[in-house]
């Protein structure tokens, strides 16, 4: 468990699916995400959540994003990629614009480094996602490439820009 001003970044528990399915049956979030079918149903919350396994540093970690007052919002964690851990995320809409994702990130990504010795952490954004892309720069994250990633909600191929934030560039920013 993470603890923020506002939020607790914690394990996901089935009570989420709830929750989960009324912000992914959102095309304005499912459509910013690759793996997320629209419309999205209940039961693939719910399987989803009984697929997870219990937090392994070195291999995947999920957190549930609950805010202070109002409970869950949210999803953050991490899942090797080709490259390496790649970093997703998603809000439900009604918490958009309120500097959540970021403070979430912030310590998400605290968390990471300092629970691994992973020299960088990937990610990326379909290309008309600006402010998930500005959450990432403010975490220092660059630009290495761009691509072409299939997104299940619009069933095709999108622009997607490729990120990496290196543990160097981290730990520069936070002295």
């Amino acid at each position: 468990m993470i603890k923020t001003a506002r939020l607790t970044l914690r394990q996901p528990i089935l009570a989420d699916a709830e929750l989960i399915t009324r912000y992914l049956n959102n095309f304005e979030v499912s459509g910013n995400l690759a793996r997320v079918p629209y419309p999205y149903e209940r039961s693939y919350a719910e399987t989803w959540l009984r697929s997870l396994r219990p937090p392994s540093v070195a291999d995947e970690v999920n957190f549930s994003i609950d805010l202070d007052g109002r409970g869950y919002v949210g999803h953050i964690g991490y899942q090797s990629g080709p490259s390496g851990p790649v970093l997703g995320y998603w809000l439900g809409q009604p918490f958009w614009n309120q500097g959540i994702m970021s403070e979430a990130a912030t310590a998400a990504v605290a968390w990471f480094f300092a629970q691994t010795q992973a020299p960088a952490l990937y990610s990326g954004v379909y290309h008309f996602n600006h402010a998930s892309l500005a959450v990432q720069k403010r975490l220092g994250f660059t630009e290495m490439e761009r691509s072409t990633l299939h997104c299940l909600a619009r069933d095709a191929e999108v622009e997607h820009i490729d990120t990496i934030l290196t543990h160097s560039v981290w730990k520069a920013r936070q002295a």
